[in-house]
């Protein structure tokens, strides 16, 4: 018998009351103690746990599965420390990191604006397991990063108030799918929010969540139409990529069915075509289209290095995708 990853054995379960209660008002930390980005960390003094969380970026570990696992938290200086915050969990894509996807992405700017926290996780040799073909070594490893992700979330709840009615994952390419691995294995986020990637691996039985997907319709390694892109391997060899999900606005109609949503409204500005749909208890299920845009994400710089232009295209002008997602994401918080 094929002893299959964590994420296809998980079983969906309600937000058990516990983490309510951690999320709400913190509790014990169950990481390392938060360090400066290139420091140490702190002593703990008298052998308690350091209170709160530091304004701007801290970095942390935890041990999950046996692995040590590590992200970022940047904490706008201007939030409040008593009211529980929005939390976006940012999901670098493939070759990334949680640094690189803190200085590509535009949020941190978005949650001085907006007044949350953000969480940049690291995945294991840059990359997150989604599917038993994808991606990379943490794939051909069985890696449990929806149970990382999850750890994490619990973990930041226990040092500073967190809103469970307000947590949201976004990611780009292999930590967009990740986003979408989370929607379907878990019933913590309030909305997803996934830049050019796709749904890989089973998804039985998702509960409605509310969604926004922005693609580019040129897009040549997640195609928009569905099937292997331009680094799809099948899910051989040492560094598994199979990466063939449906076609974009397929996958959008299936989170539609999910959440029960009413007929869609197109609008059209320019190269950008949103088609959102109401959906009962507040949610709602959006696709933001760009006309000509490829594989990237719009109205941000992204990574540098030639690495990273081997893997990612220029970023559309047509719209900051940062500040689109944030909109959905505050508009859309859970029932």
């Amino acid at each position: 018998m094929v002893d299959r990853p964590a994420w296809h054995r998980r079983v969906r379960s309600v937000l058990p009351p516990v983490l309510v209660a951690l999320l709400l008002a913190g509790g014990c930390w169950s990481a390392d103690p938060p360090r400066r980005p290139g420091g140490s960390p702190p002593a703990p003094s008298g052998g308690a746990a350091p209170e709160g969380l530091p304004a701007g970026t801290s970095e942390h570990t935890l041990t999950v599965d046996g692995r040590r696992r590590t992200f970022r938290v940047y904490r706008p200086a201007t939030l409040a420390r008593s009211a529980p915050a929005p939390l976006v969990v940012m999901l670098h894509g493939a070759l990334g990191s949680g640094s690189q996807a803190q200085s590509s992405y535009g949020w941190n700017a978005e949650a001085d604006r907006g007044g949350f926290l953000v969480a940049y996780p690291d995945g294991i040799r840059r990359a997150w397991a989604v599917s038993p073909g994808c991606c990379g070594p943490p794939a051909r490893s069985n890696v449990d990063d929806v149970g990382f992700v999850e750890r994490m979330v619990s973990a930041i709840a226990s040092r500073t108030p967190v809103d469970p009615a307000r947590i949201y994952a976004t990611g780009i390419s292999n930590g967009g799918m990740l986003a979408y691995r989370l929607g379907c294995d878990t019933t913590l986020f309030a909305a997803i929010g996934v830049t050019s990637a796709t749904l890989l691996g089973p998804c039985p039985a998702p509960a409605p969540t509310s969604v926004i997907h922005l693609h580019g319709t040129a897009d040549r390694t997640v195609p928009y139409g569905g099937g292997p892109g331009r680094r799809d391997n099948g899910g051989q060899g040492a560094m598994p990529a199979d990466t063939a999900g449906p076609a974009v606005p397929a996958l959008i109609d299936t989170w539609r069915r999910v959440a029960g949503c009413g007929a869609a409204t197109v609008s059209v500005a320019g190269a950008v075509t949103t088609s959102a749909a109401t959906c009962p208890e507040g949610r709602g299920v959006t696709l933001v289209t760009v006309a000509g845009a490829g594989h990237q994400w719009p109205g941000q710089p992204g990574p540098g290095g030639a690495a990273a232009r081997a893997l990612l295209d220029p970023p559309s002008p047509a719209l900051d995708g940062t500040a689109v997602i944030w909109a959905f994401f505050r508009a859309h918080p859970g029932p």
